[in-house]
């Protein structure tokens, strides 16, 4: 069969599981997604190592739990010396390019320490978390960085006649009232009004043609392509037609209780008091937002349509592994919240579609527990590279898309530092003590929140989560036979980064039996 010399892994921006038509959505319309599905494997039970933007996405792209690469937030540089995607890829021969968000923040001060300077040469590939930025544009454009060097999409709206100081809040962010006055994007209140940028010049369009135009460029030439879309995060506003079409009918109801608003934990209490959670709280807010959401997830699914049409003419599609994934959901309302950061279903769970054009199972589900930390490994493994041992704490998958569910995982873990929000500061914390950690087996979802009690979940009977059973009598065996899981996994992280098992059992061998010197004997 023809060898896999190529990687387009696709990643959506706060992409809930449930809001694509192979997941289940009522009403969604994601054929093409939903098409990579029936050609691949869909993993039901995908899980973020942290549900923030920042933090997920350096767990994807170390292959390392939050916890061991440390970017614990948005704005935590990745330590330069832990090897990323980038690096893993050009070590397997390909070209390893970044269209769209990535979220990296480098970090200056290991930069210059070593000697190296981020903006040329190797410090500013290690600037950029290992990519080569093809065509980066991480989603949010504010006027002090449209006007010092008008990053790449801001100069692309600018030619194509875009005429703005920032043309990015301005027309792809922003729509015109029934009086013909720009109306923020920002303010959700105007959700419902179709972007002032033509459709064929919105992000995700610009971010579709410059992968397209990526890979057109690669001829014969392996290469792997992170194409990173920026929606459907906020600001939620879509061009037209894709602004109007969902209606109120489309919106699912939210998986929310009283109970959790006047009795529910102290942590998720002080998010609810965030302003986005007020306003996700109103129907109206949520009658207003979710259409335009799914509408941007319609746009997306349509413009991979396009890619996908465009990877089979250039004679890519049996040469590719494809991975479509989210670095995370978005709560819409959900558990009276709004964002992301907890750690509830439609947050930390995420889809995850993988097709090997190599295998004969098409169409096949995997209920087993996997992590984002696990796409390294299959990349890895699909292009017959040697298995690293030192830094990647995932799995490969590729054994279970190629065969059966194979995945051994007693749990998955994800982390939460949310020192940086007001519900911390609400609750009284210090930088250091605003720290949440999950584990997630096939039945239960534990939430070990330091200093207060814990959230205990029983998914087999409670799949919506309104029932926390952190304090539950009858619980107390289950909530510590979770706890030693997380301790399990804390004393398993790989502290010992720059040596493999096999070298570290080796050495263990060479010093119970060496004899040239003996230490301590009488």
């Amino acid at each position: 069969m023809t060898p896999i010399r190529n990687v387009l892994f696709i990643m959506c921006d706060q992409l809930r599981r449930d809001y694509l038509g192979c997941y289940g959505h009522p009403s969604i319309r994601t054929p093409h997604i939903d098409a990579l599905a029936a050609r691949g494997t869909r993993f039901n039970r995908a899980y973020v190592q942290g549900p923030v933007c920042g933090p997920s996405r350096m767990s994807t792209y170390t292959g390392r739990y939050v916890a061991s690469h440390g970017a614990t937030w948005n704005f935590v540089p990745l330590p330069v010396q832990i090897p990323t995607l980038g690096d893993y890829m050009r070590g397997a021969g390909l070209r390893t390019a970044l269209v769209g968000k990535s979220h990296v923040l480098p970090d200056i001060a290991g930069l210059w320490r070593l000697g190296l300077d981020p903006a040329s040469g190797m410090g500013a590939l290690l600037a950029e978390g290992g990519f080569e930025p093809f065509a980066r544009h991480d989603g949010i454009v504010p006027d002090a960085k449209a006007e010092l060097g008008k990053p790449p999409y801001n100069g692309y709206l600018q030619q194509q006649g875009y005429d703005a100081r920032n043309a990015w809040h301005e027309f792809a962010n922003a729509g015109a009232d029934k009086h013909g006055q720009l109306q923020t994007g920002w303010k959700m209140r105007n959700a419902g009004l179709a972007a002032r940028v033509n459709e064929e010049h919105s992000e995700t369009a610009w971010v579709t043609d410059e992968a397209l135009r990526f890979i057109k460029e690669q001829g014969e030439s392996p290469w792997c392509l992170h194409l990173s879309y920026v929606k459907p995060h906020w600001p939620y506003i879509a061009p037209a037609p894709y602004h109007e079409a969902y209606g109120p009918a489309d919106v699912v109801p939210a998986a929310r209780s009283e109970a959790e608003r006047t009795q529910g934990h102290p942590v998720l209490r002080a998010f609810q008091q965030h302003v986005d959670s007020q306003s996700f709280a109103r129907d109206e807010v949520r009658n207003t937002v979710i259409p335009t959401y799914m509408g941007l997830v319609q746009q997306i699914d349509d413009h991979i349509g396009r890619l996908m049409k465009e990877l089979k003419a250039l004679g890519r599609e049996d040469d590719t592994l494809v991975v479509f994934t989210s670095d995370h959901g978005d709560l819409l309302g959900d558990h009276w919240l709004g964002e992301k950061e907890m750690f509830y279903e439609s947050s930390a769970a995420v889809p995850l579609i993988i097709v090997d054009p190599r295998t004969g199972s098409k169409g096949k589900t995997c209920n087993a527990l996997v992590e984002s930390i696990d796409l390294i490994p299959t990349f890895l493994d699909a292009l017959g590279a040697p298995p690293e041992g030192r830094w990647l704490e995932g799995q490969s998958l590729l054994p279970t898309v190629c065969g059966t569910c194979t995945v051994a995982r007693e749990a998955a873990f994800s982390e939460l530092d949310y020192a940086y929000y007001p519900a911390a500061r609400s609750l009284g914390l210090d930088v250091n003590q605003a720290r949440a950690t999950m584990a997630c087996t096939d039945r239960w979802k534990y939430i070990d929140f330091a200093g207060f009690s814990p959230q205990l979940f029983d998914l087999q009977e409670d799949p919506q989560e309104l029932l926390d059973l952190g304090t539950s009598a009858s619980h107390v065996a289950t909530r510590a036979e979770m706890q030693a899981r997380l301790a399990r996994w804390r004393g398993g992280l790989r502290s010992r980064a720059t040596m493999s098992d096999h070298e570290a059992r080796l050495l263990a061998e060479r010093r119970n039996t060496m004899k040239d010197f003996v230490i301590g004997a009488w």
